[in-house]
Parts: structure tokens; sequence; C-alpha cells
């Protein structure tokens, strides 16, 4: 397995063994979007739109990866995304997530809907950082408890999700017939709630407040003791009532192209959104990365940091812990040659002068 990991040099090879590995219906769960999967697609294509400007004769003779999100340093301005129910790929599923993330001196950020609870992943990889991803439950007692547990297992960040409930128009699960296994049950929710028996998904976004409000926000953003950010940011309206709200940066992404169908694709949501935030918090960005590229791009246009969350699970599912670290290596690595290529020491020193819109009748833009 280790010879045919080394031997995949690209995120395109890994998404191609990791769907001849899946069974049909699994795959559809993660490779699939909302509707016609317009927004799905857009958010691959839309880093296209963009063209890098680099500058020469700079006088470098190093360069690296290493950035600080948060406050803190990590090896590369690319964060693993929040993934639901990772262990239908892989029989380690997060825990073996979290140390790839560890190996490769990044952040990963685990899914209310994990199939672990925050402690065993934190004991999985207890030299890691982590974030916990939160969905907010009508229940304010469960939403406290799931808090609660994240950060007393060490997770140093709660990234709350706005965009659902309700969930998208998933209709590639619909013609493969494809539900979560209900014996997976979602471990985070059972123990807040105190149930004894597995929680469908189902049951999960039943119990969710549909109805949360900025006032809401800030209230969780004041009790809680670690940052929180707001992950589903597509508006600059939206991104400014976040930081004025008590969030310590957002998340440009719409879920993956996976909730609304024909929503903005990131990369032309993100130009906006850091405007809006300007110096009041952290801006990060995920949805259709693929390559160090598409992270040059992204850093240039004023993210902190990218999050990737389909590219490290297809990892996981070609070759798990294995698997999922080679993917985050080749980012790596791919950033780090963009950045000799562009004559940047550092992820810091790419500015909105490093780019540009790709000409509209660029024969490189589909």
């Amino acid at each position: 397995m280790h010879d045919v990991i080394e031997g995949l040099i690209n995120i395109a090879d890994f998404e191609r063994l990791a769907e001849e590995k899946l069974d049909a219906g699994v795959a559809g769960y993660f490779f699939g979007g909302a509707g016609d999967e317009l927004t799905l697609r857009e958010n691959v294509g839309a880093w296209g739109h963009w063209r890098l400007r680099p500058r020469m004769l700079a006088g470098l003779s190093e360069w690296g990866t290493r950035a600080e999100v948060l406050g803190d340093e990590v090896s590369m301005p690319v964060l693993v995304a929040p993934v639901a129910y990772q262990g239908l790929v892989d029989p380690e599923g997060e825990a073996a997530m979290a140390r790839a993330a560890a190996a490769a001196g990044t952040v990963m950020c685990l899914s209310t809907l994990a199939t672990m609870r925050p402690r065993p992943v934190a004991e999985a990889a207890p030299g890691g950082r982590r974030w916990f991803q939160l969905y907010c439950f009508r229940d304010e007692a469960v939403t406290r408890a799931l808090i609660e547990e994240a950060i007393d297992c060490g997770y140093e960040a709660i990234v709350v999700t706005v965009d659902a409930p309700p969930g998208g128009n998933r209709e590639r699960d619909r013609r493969t017939g494809f539900k979560i296994p209900e014996e997976l049950g979602v471990p985070s929710v059972e123990a807040a709630l105190g149930s004894d028996r597995a929680v469908t998904i189902e049951e999960t976004f039943g119990l969710m407040e549909p109805a949360l409000s900025w006032s809401d926000l800030e209230e969780l953003a004041a009790d809680c003791r670690v940052p929180v950010l707001v992950k589903g940011v597509l508006t600059a309206e939206d991104a400014a009532l976040a930081v004025e709200h008590g969030a310590a940066g957002v998340v440009v992404s719409n879920h993956g192209g996976r909730q609304l169908d024909r929503c903005l694709a990131t990369a032309d949501a993100l130009p906006e959104v850091v405007e809006a935030v300007g110096e009041r918090g952290a801006v990060l960005v995920d949805g259709g990365i693929r390559r160090g590229v598409d992270i040059a791009i992204a850093l240039a246009l004023g993210a902190d940091a990218v999050l990737v969350g389909r590219p490290a699970l297809w990892g996981l599912a070609a070759g798990g812990e294995i698997g999922a670290r080679r993917v985050l290596e080749l980012l790596r690595d791919e950033l780090e040659l963009t950045l000799a290529l562009c004559r940047c020491a550092s992820p810091a020193e790419l500015t909105r002068a490093h780019v540009q819109r790709a000409p509209a009748a660029s024969v490189y833009s589909g």
C-alpha cells in the first residue's frame, strides 16, 4: 500500500483511487453536492479564474510554508476541514486523520458528526492541534456539553457551522438509496444527550436549532473559553456581522457545494469577505482547493489559511493515515514550490498584488 500511495503524484490521483475503493453509495455521499452540483463544480473551477503575478530578482535563497493561524504557528496554512462520518471510509476514521494532521504539523477540525468522540481523537494524536466544528442544538444544554467536552480535551477553537440545518438536496444519495448506517450513530451527540443508543443522522438534524441568530452567536462567543469562528459565510454583510457579534474569525464556505446549489463559489466570495473583516478577525476559506497554486491564490486574496475536506478524506480512503498524510504533504510541497516561483519567502508575503483575474477570453478558463 505504501508503494501505491507514493506513486500518486497529485490530489486528482487520490480522488480516482478513493472512488475506485469506495462503495457507490458511500462515494456518492462524500463526492456529491446539492441539486445540479453547479456550485460543487464551480468551487473547483473558480480558483482557475485567477492568475498569479510572480515577481523576480528578489534575492531569495530560502523559503518555507510556515504560517500563523489564530496566534499559533502551523507548518503550512492548510488545515483539515471537518468531515462527517470518516469511519465510513477507514476503520480508524477520525483517529487516523488526527494523526495525519499532527504528522503534517497542522490543525484538524473535528466534526460534530464524527464517528468518534473528541477525547479518543485527541488521545490518538496527543501532540496534534485540534479545533471542534459545532452544530447548535435546540437544547442549549446539548450545545454546551459538546463545547465543554471539546475544550476539556484540548480543542483550541470552536467552529460554528451556520449554513445547516436543513440538509441540502443531495440527489446522489437519493439515487443510490444511501443512508448513514443507524448503528454508526453520532457519539458526541449521544453523550451530550445521555442516550444509551445510537442516534441517527435524521434524529440529529431534527434536534439542531434552525433559527440561530446573531444574538445567539454573540452569547455563545461571550461564554466560550476559546475563540469562536463562524463557518458558512459567503457575503461581506454576514462577515461584518460575525466579527461584530464576537466571532474571532470566519470561514468562507458553502459546505462543499452540498447545501445551496448555485450560491457563490468560495473563491468568488473570498475578496468581499476579506475586505469586510479587515483586521478585526481571521478569514479562512474552504471549497475546491486541489493544488498548492489554489492555496497561494487564496492567501494572496487575503485568506489567513485554507481548509481541505474532500482531498484529506480521499487520502484517508485511499490509504488510511498514510494516505491522508501524503495528501497534506503534496499540498505543502506544491505551495512551497509556488512560493519559490513567486519569489516569496513565506505565505505571509503573498498579497493582492500577486494575483489578477484571468482574461475573460482566456483559453485556460473553462
